[in-house]
């Protein structure tokens, strides 16, 4: 049996390689999926600047 350990998550940073990361980066902060990868996209993955980028729309 292989088992592997989850990561913890950097709350600096946000990352989509782990379902249970977007899913606490979306809870965190309020929106979706989709919004979530939509700010990623425009001001890259640091999470102030999706905080932020997030609270403009």
């Amino acid at each position: 049996m292989v088992e592997t350990a989850r990561k913890g998550i950097d709350r600096t940073l946000i990352s989509f390689e782990e379902d249970y990361a977007v899913r606490y980066w979306c809870n965190v902060l309020g929106c979706t999926q989709t919004a979530l990868r939509s700010a990623v996209r425009a001001v890259g993955n640091d999470a102030a600047a999706v905080r932020a980028q997030l609270k403009k729309k």
